[in-house]
């Protein structure tokens, strides 16, 4: 009995306690660095109409940008993990990938991608959030000294209280750090994830009204107003229009990668000069290519028809014309920004495209006869299929249609709509980009260079964590495999994702690795004790 009570204490409250300190850790950070972020983007903003004002003063604009670019690209090449958004290198560290010093990437990427916001760039802030928590979850864990298991738990913690505070949407970010962090709905994911998400978010909400900011939704003025049969028609047009254009932002980005890949200038720092000079001309022409996108798409918002769009017109455009205008030049943008690798977010502005792409549909299909009130619908739902298509989560894509707008009705509509995205996706044989940006990664630092397969014998303790756990449920070392399972009789098996570990058994793991003695390690702290 004693012993049972000194494994929970160890597991259980240990774990716990931990994510408590995670999200304190990344609630704190990550909320101030959102309200730096949203003045760099209000700063940004003003110093733009000012050189509107006075274009004499514009070449010095594009100097400026092109000297801060250079410097960003500097700090990239000497701290890659800070490349682009950060969150296919924090997945990887939650997976045991991708190793990292925290407190280097933590005030790299909060520099980095706040020197992107004041100088206009369309950087979001939800990307590095990410992978800010999950630097905070990785310093939780190499500060308390605990093993690989419980930092990479941290840090999937941490990552899912990043996105949760950016958005205030704690559902959100539990369902990412499940579906994309580790693509497993492990019991332990999901508990850590959602006290250091619950913390993070009591944090957020305590400092946002001391410091005089609202805590609201993040989209606010959507409604969802009645829906008839002929509404599918237009949603499910609409849809596949949109999935489409994540079809080809996904192509283009990566073949736009090549090319950069190409620009040896300053030792490769020099190629980030392109999309920062892009950025600057964009934010002359028009207010809505500058920043995140949030401001973009809540100008969508028509509180279910009541209103129309209103937006500023480009070059005197008519409404239409305009909001292609801005959707293209921000299509634009994010493909650079993924492509190049500017650290700085691209999830915001990627609904912020497949918001525009709705919003377009929707006035053309209102000229047909569609009733207004199905805009924001349209708005929000194509927004969310964009999403899916390019990033493959359909359940954080269904999640967040509904956590981010506040309006929880007519399930069905949004359903539709991100199904179309993902089948879209699948019948043009897209990846989820950041799996497809992991990879590149590894394959670019050569982190398997040292790599190779080992095999490692464990006797399942009788106390230990996995013991009565499926193997699907037991969070294993990245790039590894239990290939058999060895009774204490003697009888050999071949073990599936649903075998129960009984104490008493040998496992016979395979695994890819550099580090035979951290391999040993992690997973005798898992299953107990190795055999000789």
């Amino acid at each position: 009995m004693k012993k049972n009570y000194r494994l929970f204490l160890d597991n259980a409250v240990n774990l716990f306690c931990m994510s408590i300190l995670t999200g304190l850790f990344a609630g704190v950070v990550i909320t101030f660095y959102n309200i730096l972020m949203s003045l760099g983007e209000e700063t940004s903003i003003s110093l733009y109409s000012l050189l509107l004002e006075n274009p004499a003063f514009i070449p010095l604009l594009f100097l400026g940008l092109a000297a801060g670019a250079i410097a960003i690209g500097t700090v990239v090449r000497f701290v890659p993990m800070i490349r682009g958004s950060g969150i296919p290198q924090i997945e990887g560290a939650a997976r045991g990938v991708v190793r990292f010093k925290w407190y280097v990437t933590m005030c790299s990427m909060f520099a980095a991608s706040l020197a992107c916001a004041f100088m206009g760039y369309p950087a979001g802030a939800e990307g590095p959030s990410l992978e800010i928590g999950g630097c905070c979850g990785s310093a939780t864990g190499t500060l308390l000294k605990r093993n690989q298991m419980v930092r990479r738990l941290q840090i999937a913690s941490g990552a899912s209280a990043g996105l949760a505070v950016a958005f205030n949407a704690p559902i959100t970010g539990i369902v990412f750090a499940l579906e994309e962090a580790f693509r497993s709905f492990s019991p332990q994911v999901f508990i850590c994830a959602t006290v250091s998400v619950i913390t993070a978010l009591v944090t957020r909400n305590a400092i946002r009204p001391a410091l005089g900011y609202g805590v609201g939704f993040a989209f606010d003025g959507f409604v969802f107003n009645g829906f008839d049969a002929l509404s599918y028609l237009y949603l499910s047009i609409s849809a596949l229009i949109t999935a489409l254009a994540g079809v080809g932002f996904y192509y283009l980005m990566f073949a736009v990668k090549k090319q950069f890949k190409r620009i040896t200038f300053l030792k490769g720092a020099g190629k980030y000069i392109i999309p920062f000079v892009l950025a600057g001309a964009f934010g002359l022409i028009t207010v809505y290519a500058m920043g995140g996108g949030h401001e973009f798409i809540v100008s969508l918002a028509t509180g279910g028809g009541e209103k129309s769009i209103s937006i500023h017109q480009v070059f005197g455009a008519g409404l239409i014309a305009s909001l292609i205008i801005i959707v293209v030049l921000r299509f634009i943008m994010a493909v650079c920004t993924m492509a190049c690798g500017v650290p700085c977010g691209v999830f915001i502005p990627m609904l912020s495209i497949g918001a525009g792409c709705g919003a377009i549909c929707s006035l053309v299909f209102q000229q047909a006869g569609m009733s207004a009130a199905c805009g924001d619908y349209l708005v929000i739902i194509c927004m969310a299929a964009f999403f899916t298509c390019v990033v493959k989560a359909p359940i954080t894509g269904i999640v967040m249609v509904f956590e981010l707008t506040g309006q929880f009705t007519h399930f069905l509509p949004a359903v539709i709509g991100i199904i179309i995205g993902y089948i879209v996706g699948i019948l043009f044989k897209t990846d989820a980009i950041y799996e497809k940006s992991l990879e590149g990664y590894i394959k670019e630092e050569k982190l398997y260079k040292n790599y190779k397969k080992v095999r490692q014998s464990f006797v399942v303790r009788e106390q230990s964590k996995a013991v009565g756990m499926a193997i699907r449920e037991v969070i294993w070392p990245s790039n590894g495999l239990v290939i058999e399972l060895i009774s204490a009789n003697g009888e050999h098996s071949v073990p599936d994702g649903e075998s129960v570990l009984y104490a008493g058994e040998t496992i016979v793991f395979e695994c890819e690795t550099d580090d035979e003695k951290e391999l040993a390690e992690y997973l005798v702290s898992i299953v107990g004790k190795q055999d000789n």
